[in-house]
């Protein structure tokens, strides 16, 4: 299975379509309080479509993710290029809640071909050049989960929310078209039928304990994540009476942790990836602690503390998310389709809880209340990280003597 298309170019599509495929679940992040206006949505109802979006995600990742590693990997990502483009278009043309909701859930669930891509760049990847490839392409698409809200914050609010859907449409049918062109036949690496495939997800999860606390750990940082995200653009308009634009501009701070998808991968070949990971979720913890801080200050400065620790923490989470793929993906690389869809189920689990449970804290708390969920989470995670660390040293320990 080779490829004619000029490495550099390839690289640079499979990070483009794994960027613009993602962020088709996070656009309506900053989009919110437009939407929710159109529709006379509360707050709950509001954090309910990302909700059902990352929902989706997580459900097309256990369930659709697996089948890369049995039919061409090509055509399971044209066929969600089409699928994903169709039902951005139809959300632009959405006039009811419920609608609405279901839509979202089945976006989630075609924006999977951004999972389908990272693996296809580690097949693609020349020898000695795997880990450069996919951290790039990982760079594509951490990029488009950060600035997906700055371009539809800005969008939305000079177009209206609609417009951000139907140019969301537009660009996934164009990367539909340069996948089409570019990518090359995949060898299946599994004979397993369906069921065959979704019991092995049960005996992969498990027969590696590292696997199972990888996930829960990003699980617990993606809660973190989610909740702030899924607030801010709330929080904004109540506080400081800003629009969308402006809580899409804080993707632009946060984008600066997706450079360091590259860095991380270098770093945990270095000191280790258990050691990047704990780092990482320690990292994530003091990002969202400062904030507590936030009441006290005059508005500009909670601003730039609020963009500060945005950097922080999606510096750290980004992190543990390259070192825990790297310690994920070495397990079994004959499976790695369907251990990348067991640890990203869980975290887009994490992504669904973190959305719906910091809009109900946020009604119940205010801005402190999503704070205090999302230090707790990362707390939990680094928790999980340092027992996972010691639990190591002893094996190793024991296996010396």
């Amino acid at each position: 299975m080779k490829t004619h298309v000029n490495p550099g170019w390839l690289i640079f599509i499979l990070a483009l379509g794994a960027g613009f495929s993602v962020a088709a679940i996070y656009y309506a992040q900053p989009l919110l309080p437009l939407m929710g206006d159109t529709l006379h949505l509360n707050v709950e109802g509001m954090g309910l479509i990302p909700t059902l979006t990352q929902a989706g995600y997580a459900l097309g990742i256990l369930f659709l993710l697996p089948l890369g590693d049995r039919y061409d990997r090509r055509t399971l990502i044209l066929l969600k290029s089409v699928m994903l483009a169709v039902l951005l278009l139809l959300c632009s043309m959405t006039q009811h809640f419920h609608p609405l909701l279901v839509v979202s859930l089945l976006i989630g669930m075609a924006a999977t071909m951004a999972q389908d891509i990272v693996p296809a760049a580690a097949i693609l990847a020349p020898a000695g050049k795997q880990g450069k490839m996919v951290g790039t392409v990982m760079t594509g698409l951490l990029l488009g989960i950060l600035l997906s809200r700055t371009v539809s914050g800005v969008i939305g609010e000079l177009f209206g929310w609609r417009v951000v859907y139907q140019a969301a449409a537009v660009s996934i049918a164009l990367i539909g078209v340069l996948m089409w062109r570019v990518l090359p036949r995949f060898t299946a690496h599994s004979s397993l039928s369906y069921p065959a495939l979704m019991v092995s997800l049960v005996h992969l999860w498990q027969r590696y304990p590292t696997l199972r606390r990888a996930a829960l750990a990003q699980g617990l940082l993606s809660i973190a994540f989610s909740a702030f995200w899924s607030t801010l653009a709330v929080m904004l308009l109540e506080h400081h009476h800003m629009g969308s634009a402006v809580a899409g501009g804080f993707g632009i701070a946060g984008a600066a942790g997706a450079l360091a998808a590259p860095l991380a991968g270098g770093l945990a070949d270095k000191v280790g990836a258990e050691k990047v990971t704990q780092l990482g979720a320690a990292l994530v913890t003091v990002s969202f602690a400062l904030m507590f801080i936030l009441p006290v200050l005059p508005p500009m400065a909670q601003l730039t503390l609020i963009a500060l620790s945005a950097i922080g923490f999606d510096l750290g989470l980004q992190s543990s998310l390259v070192a825990h793929q790297n310690l994920v993906y070495s397990l079994e690389p004959q499976a790695r389709g369907r251990l990348n869809a067991l640890l990203f189920t869980v975290v887009f689990i994490g992504m669904a809880l973190g959305s719906v449970l910091g809009s109900q804290l946020y009604a119940l708390a205010g801005w402190e209340g999503v704070v205090g969920l999302a230090t707790v989470a990362g707390g939990c995670a680094w928790v999980v990280r340092w027992v996972e660390t010691r639990r190591l040293r002893r094996t190793t320990l024991q296996a010396e003597c």
